[in-house]
């Protein structure tokens, strides 16, 4: 999949959790989701995006990927 589109999904994942006002919660929900959701070569990508650059994904899902990082 192309990671621009995982980007794209991955933010708007975090948008959807940025509503709530505890950021830390926000991120645990985020995270569960593309647990849940996305499968596993999906996550690699995006970790591996994470850790290259990041800079198109916001402060909360970077924090969430952060998590989902087993390095």
């Amino acid at each position: 999949m192309k990671i621009e589109i995982l980007i794209k999904m991955a933010n708007n994942i975090g948008d959807f959790f940025n509503a709530e006002s505890n950021k830390e919660i926000a991120a645990d929900g985020v995270k569960k989701h593309i647990l849940r959701s996305w499968d596993p070569r999906m996550r690699r990508e995006i970790i591996a995006y994470c850790r290259q650059d990041g800079t198109a994904l916001s402060d909360l899902v970077r924090k969430a990927i952060a998590d989902l990082d087993p390095v």
